[in-house]
Order: C-alpha cells, then sequence, then structure tokens
C-alpha cells in the first residue's frame, strides 16, 4: 500500500561549530546508493557558534533533517553524522562552486559531488505531468456526507465542457491518510489521472480521506469497511448532480483504493464498473508477507538476507495472530532484534491498530466473487508491494467464480506500485522518478472507460 507499509531509506544528519562564511548556503549532489541514486542538498549556514547544517533527501521526503558536527579545515569540509553512523568529507574546489567527497556509511564509501545552488529553481523537484490552469475544463469544490459515520468529505469534482449528462468515476486512494491528489513525494497522480479524464470527456470526483486534509471524521479508528462507506456515499453524491450519468458511474481504487471498489459494487447495484490499480486478491497477511521480501530484493539485498528478513517477517505476523498480549509480542520481537526495541514497539503497536489489523485479516476474493460489473485490473510488474504475480491471477479466479464475463487483466512492463517507469520498483524510487504515472496507464484507463 502507499504510506503504511514503506519500506524507507532514512537520512539524518546534524551540525557544530566551524567558521567559513564562503561555504555557507546551499549544496546540492547525487548519492550513488547502487539500486537508485539520491538528491541530497545541504543546508550550511553560519551561527554565532561556528557553522551550522541541515539536510534535505528530497527524493525520499526527507527535509530540514538537523546536523551533529560539521567542521572546515582549510579547504576541506567534513560533516559527522554519529547517528547515522556516516561522515562525509569534501574538498573545496578553487572557484568555491564544488565539493568534490566521499559520503561513508557503514563502511560503504560512495563518491559525492557537492555543487553550490545559485538559483532556488534547482531545488525544485520535477513533476513535469502535474496540469496547471487554466484548465479545459470546469472545477469544482464539493462536500460530500456520509451520514451514517456523521463524516463529511471535502472534495474536487472536474466535469467536461457541455452538459452531459457524462459517465463519471469515483478516485479511491490507497492506505495511509491521504489527501484529494493522493500526494506522496511531490506527486499527485489523482490530480494527473482526474485531468487526463476529464480532457476525454469523463467526469471525475476525488476526495481527502476522512479525518484528513479538509474532511472530517477520526482517520485513525477506521477500517477498510469504513473508508467503503465514505465511497458509497461518494456514489450517493454523485447520483444527485444533474450533470452525471446515474447509471454510469464507476469507481477506480489505487492499492487500498483497489480493494474498497469491490467491496462497494459487490453490495451496490448503482455501480456501473470498477477499475483495480494494484489491488489485490488474497488476503493481507498475505500481501504483506511477500511484499517485504520483494522490497528488500528490489533494493539490492543479497538472497541470504531476503530469506532471513522474510522468515523474520512471517514469525513476527504468526506471533501477531496468535499472541493477544503486546507486551509479550514486544519482549519477543526485541529478543529477536537486539539494538532495535525502539522500532520494534513502534512497528507492533501500528500493525495493532485497526486499520491493520482488518487488512491482515480480510480476503478481498470474498468480494470479488460477488461482483459482476465490468473489471480492468492493472498491475505493474515490478509493483513490489501489491506484487502481480501473486494478485492478479487471484482476481482473475474470484471473478470467474462470480461468472464475470467482462473482464480485462493487464500486466504493465516496467511500472512499479505507483504505476511510474522504474528501474527496480523499489519505493525508494517513488521520489527520484520524474514521472508521476506512465502515459500508458492513463491511456489503457481511459481507453476501457470510453469503451464502456
Amino acid at each position: 500500500m502507499v504510506t503504511r507499509l514503506l519500506v524507507v531509506l532514512c537520512l539524518m544528519l546534524v551540525s557544530v561549530p566551524a567558521r567559513a562564511q564562503s561555504v555557507a548556503g546551499d549544496w546540492m549532489g547525487t548519492l550513488d546508493a547502487g539500486a537508485l541514486k539520491l538528491r541530497v542538498v545541504f543546508h550550511i549556514t553560519e551561527t554565532d557558534k561556528g557553522l551550522a547544517a541541515t539536510l534535505d533527501s528530497p527524493d525520499q521526503n526527507a527535509m530540514a533533517l538537523p546536523t551533529s558536527s560539521v567542521t572546515l579545515t582549510g579547504s576541506t569540509l567534513k560533516i559527522e553524522m554519529p547517528r547515522l553512523g556516516a561522515t562525509f568529507e569534501g574538498q573545496r574546489s578553487a572557484d568555491g562552486a564544488r565539493l568534490e567527497g566521499t559520503f561513508i556509511q557503514g563502511g560503504v564509501s560512495m563518491p559525492l559531488v557537492l555543487a553550490r545552488v545559485t538559483d532556488a529553481a534547482q531545488l525544485e523537484r520535477k513533476r513535469p505531468q502535474i496540469p496547471t490552469k487554466p484548465y479545459p475544463y470546469r472545477e469544482e469544490d464539493v462536500t460530500i456526507e456520509n451520514p451514517s459515520a456523521g463524516v463529511k468529505l471535502a472534495g474536487t469534482l472536474t466535469l467536461p465542457q457541455g452538459q452531459g449528462p457524462f459517465t463519471s468515476v469515483i478516485l479511491l486512494s490507497g492506505s495511509g491518510p491521504q489527501d484529494r491528489n493522493e500526494s506522496l513525494m511531490g506527486h499527485e497522480p489523482f490530480r494527473v489521472l482526474a485531468d487526463h479524464l476529464t480532457r476525454k470527456g469523463i467526469a471525475v470526483l476525488r476526495y481527502d480521506d476522512r479525518g484528513f486534509g479538509k474532511s472530517t471524521g477520526n482517520f485513525a479508528s477506521s477500517t477498510t469497511a469504513d473508508f467503503a462507506t465514505d465511497a458509497e456515499a461518494a456514489v450517493a453524491f454523485l447520483e444527485t448532480r444533474p450533470e452525471i450519468a446515474p447509471r454510469k458511474i464507476g469507481l477506480i481504487g489505487h492499492s487500498e483504493g483497489g480493494v474498497i471498489a469491490p467491496m462497494v459494487a459487490a453490495r451496490n447495484s448503482h455501480v456501473a464498473f470498477i477499475v483495480l490499480m494494484a489491488g489485490t486478491g488474497v488476503r493481507g497477511d498475505e500481501v504483506v508477507a511477500l511484499q517485504g521480501s520483494a522490497i528488500v530484493e528490489a533494493m539490492g539485498m543479497p538472497k541470504a538476507m531476503v530469506d532471513q528478513i522474510t522468515a523474520r517477517q512471517r514469525e513476527m505476523l504468526a506471533l501477531l495472530k496468535s499472541e493477544p498480549d503486546d507486551a509479550v509480542v514486544i519482549k519477543k520481537l526485541q529478543e529477536l532484534n537486539p539494538g532495535a526495541e525502539a522500532q520494534v514497539t513502534a512497528q507492533v503497536r501500528q500493525m495493532r491498530s485497526p486499520w491493520f489489523r482488518y487488512f491482515l485479516d480480510y480476503d478481498p476474493a470474498i468480494a470479488l466473487r460477488k461482483v459482476t460489473v465490468p473489471v480492468l485490473a492493472i498491475n505493474g510488474d515490478k509493483d513490489r508491494q501489491v506484487v502481480a504475480s501473486q494478485n492478479l491471477p487471484a482476481i482473475r479466479a474470484a471473478l470467474e467464480a462470480a461468472g464475470n464475463k467482462t473482464v480485462e487483466m493487464v500486466e504493465l512492463p516496467g511500472l512499479n506500485h505507483l504505476f511510474q517507469t522504474s528501474k527496480t520498483g523499489a519505493p525508494n524510487e517513488y521520489g527520484a522518478i520524474e514521472e508521476t504515472i506512465a502515459p500508458v496507464v492513463l491511456d489503457t484507463i481511459a481507453k476501457w472507460l470510453l469503451a464502456r
């Protein structure tokens, strides 16, 4: 899923004294970490105690991280990072425009050349697909009421030019608190998708998750089943709009949204079709078990370590399911993971949340076996979070059991969980990739919808 289950490389830095006005400013370079390349930006300032610095890792959405020790000796700048077990040491060029050096972490040395930033635009993450105004369609802020939950959802409705009535879709986001654009690391996938479909003549409704953005409600105590009632409220809202064809309302769900869409379609006859973008077809605990090994394998870890991590993760899931006492679970896992006590405690608490408990036990095939409306299911073959080979066959089997004859399954080469063109598919590539959604995905969805 998008935010709850990411394996993220986290860089943390710090600061202390050293004087040299000439190195104050912003410095940017690219760290070659093997499976991926990460931009890093040091912001160096002079204080009354000497030099201080913070670090941005924009491709990981980690910004303004503090520092611990910055020293300048002659033309050599050194930044020590004890909490990370790392250092950066670089030589300043004669013109003062570059710092050429080495980033060392865990005994691994990586070359890092930092260039002085002379234009603030250099620091901006490029997201060329994000649409800009004026749009060739109408955009309206709306409020969707879910009376059964006492929730008001704030959203955006985009309408093609003309009076309609239009075919329409509701966008359902992935896991974790998401805004209406499914914003992540500078990307806005739902904004890009809504723009593309509306230009093709399809109305699109997207909204902030309950308890997030401008929507009311309690996100932390909610489960996938609760979010499904929000989706049904969105369907009911569209049926009140004269611009919308009431028999042509569909759902497009990404990741967890691809679990919600079949739940709603199975019980709500007002849903005319669904599109599953990296939706799951097996129980959540099976998804998580394979996801963990797929991610670390994509990050370049050796097979022995991948196998060890996979076994450890399955052991943890089994313990969580069999042992109701969190204190016992935490103690056992801390014994298995010495030195990682705080991380273990935080992970157990997350996995004991109402959402995670529901997700681990829920089998999406139950709803899929009741879905008879047209279905498009797409996955990227480099998706490491919802692995295509695990989930697409299961989705197909469940829909066949429902007797559904209007099903299209597409596995797209080279695409990750966000449907970006990627090298490895690992989550730590997401922010480094400029593309928000591969054009082939936008075209595949639009053509399928228009054919309906």
